[in-house]
């Protein structure tokens, strides 16, 4: 088999995992498809590619996702929007206007993550008690506009939907990474919709990276929920300093 193929079906493995766990895949797949394609298509073969990752991984979440039915329905037309949005703006706004905010975004994403626990302690927002109305709609506003640069570029939005779901009062956080999963899920896949229907996807690369993804994707989940809330949430918070350090490398 090509090396090219072997190498893109690798990336898009770990990227569909490290999804499941965190968010940040796109900085796997999009980098290895620049080795092949430009940046509109690799961008648009990417968030193909990843999307039965993201269902993958909701599927091995599918026991705690019963516990947040109710955020699932505040949230998945706000982040459906903003995927629309997104991905819209692709061919109508200059690749480096989101590239500059992107490494910001992360470690902002990250910061919060770390100290979110303080924070919530402070406005007694605990996962025993039900988040005020203002805070749910800070989240759904918030979750729109994860949802336009989850449509733009995607890299590392599953980190700032943990950073924004970790204030609602979800159990834990891997009942946080199931809601995730499907939110990502609506806002890739209303994306990869718009750049099928604009004829760029690369389809010889983008479905051997889509079986990849989607094996990666459920067996980060499997694998997630084996270890503790507290060591997910600190692989969460390493990834996200990670991707944030290489977005910034790249600019």
């Amino acid at each position: 088999m090509d090396f090219t193929y072997v190498m893109l079906a690798v990336s898009a493995f770990f990227a569909g995992a490290v999804n499941s766990i965190a968010g940040g895949g796109t900085l796997l797949t999009f980098p290895a498809l620049l080795t092949v394609l430009g940046p509109v298509a690799a961008n648009a073969t990417s968030t193909f590619s990843l999307l039965p990752g993201s269902l993958a991984g909701a599927l091995g979440y599918r026991d705690e996702l019963a516990n947040s039915r109710e955020m699932l329905k505040r949230l998945w037309l706000p982040s459906l929007l903003g995927g629309i949005c997104g991905s819209m703006a692709v061919t109508r706004f200059p690749e480096r206007v989101f590239e500059n905010l992107v490494p910001w975004l992360l470690l902002g994403a990250s910061v919060l993550l770390v100290v979110q626990k303080p924070i919530a302690r402070w406005v007694k927002i605990h996962p025993s008690t039900q988040p005020t109305s203002k805070t749910i709609w800070g989240t759904i506003i918030f979750q729109f506009f994860v949802g336009v640069y989850g449509g733009y570029f995607g890299a590392g939005i599953g980190i700032l939907m943990l950073t924004s779901l970790a204030f609602l009062g979800l159990p834990d956080i891997h009942t946080m990474n199931g809601l995730k999963s499907v939110l990502g899920f609506l806002m890739n896949g209303i994306a990869a919709t718009i750049f099928i229907l604009d004829g760029v996807v690369v389809w010889k690369y983008a479905l051997v990276m889509a079986i990849a993804s989607m094996v990666g994707g459920y067996a980060g989940a499997r694998f997630a929920k084996r270890l503790s809330p507290a060591t997910v949430r600190m692989i969460v918070i390493t990834i996200g300093f990670g991707v944030a350090g290489y977005a910034f490398y790249r600019r």
